[in-house]
């Protein structure tokens, strides 16, 4: 029920209604939902200010898409050479503090990374899930996705970055990271999806990327794409990886929400960086 009320199957109301049944003693339906949604000071892994690391935000030129993009860029403070580049890409609420945090995991493993926000259009994230939830359903997807191919090539071009560069996205954003894989051929060194959706079959033949695909067991919505997609890349000889996760929620990498898997989220994570290391050297 969550998940439906997470992606927009539901609204807050039916929610609410539903969840009523599950409400006992002093436990109200509000109260499971607040127990649901997410708590980013709790789950902070790396603080903003940490010396350890430069951050800034940024707006580039899109011109196709929206024609402004704003992002969230991050690097090791340290570095003294050119790194390879990462781009992050969020759920569908836009670059919230999770997104950013995660952001800055990536940058402390050496990598010069770039989180942009689909929102910024639309206001950017407004620092309430519920109201970006509504917000991401007013973007035209079309500009949107023009805006992260956008948002690419501003971080392959940056003097900092190598020009090698990988994605990784999480839900919406791990169906951006599978779109970016059909339309930036050999510029994408490497693709990561976390239980995001699969792209159009035809545009399979197009990746050129090797891919890593992170599943949740209990995922219907997107698991019923991948034999498909699986056939789309083999039959185009893709390079890919996929790993299903046993007992495992859509969102398990997630550690702002209940829906966090320790065990599946740090694996997931180790064989990510792990790739990114392989590929973007």
């Amino acid at each position: 029920m969550f998940d439906a009320y997470v992606h927009g199957a539901m609204d807050r109301r039916t929610f609410l209604e539903k969840a009523g049944k599950f409400a006992v003693g002093s436990v109200t339906a509000l109260t499971l939902l607040e127990q649901l949604a997410p708590n980013f000071a709790m789950a902070q892994v790396i603080s903003p200010e940490d010396a350890r690391l430069r951050a800034e935000y940024l707006d580039i030129e899109s011109p196709k898409g929206y024609g402004k993009v704003r992002g969230y860029l991050v690097r090791p403070a340290a570095a003294e050479r050119r790194l390879p580049g990462v781009l992050v890409i969020h759920e569908n609420r836009g670059l919230n503090p999770h997104i950013e945090d995660v952001a800055r995991r990536i940058a402390l493993e050496g990598f010069l990374v770039f989180a942009p926000d689909a929102l910024f259009p639309l206001g950017g994230y407004p620092g309430n899930e519920d109201a970006a939830r509504d917000l991401f359903q007013k973007l035209d997807q079309e500009k949107t996705r023009r805006d992260f191919i956008s948002a690419a090539k501003f971080l392959k071009r940056r003097t900092e970055c190598t020009s090698r560069i990988g994605a990784v996205g999480f839900c919406y954003g791990g169906g951006m990271v599978n779109y970016l894989a059909t339309r930036l051929g050999d510029a994408l060194s490497a693709g990561v999806c976390f239980y995001g959706s699969a792209p159009d079959s035809g545009d399979v033949k197009k990746i050129e990327a090797p891919l890593m695909i992170h599943s949740a067991e209990n995922d219907e919505r997107i698991n019923a794409s991948w034999p498909d997609f699986e056939r789309a890349l083999q039959a185009a000889r893709v390079a890919y990886e996929r790993f299903l996760y046993p007992g495992t929620q859509h969102g398990f990498h997630n550690d702002t929400t209940p829906r966090y898997d320790d065990a599946a989220a740090k694996l997931a994570w180790d064989r990510t960086i792990a790739l990114f290391r392989a590929k973007l050297a």
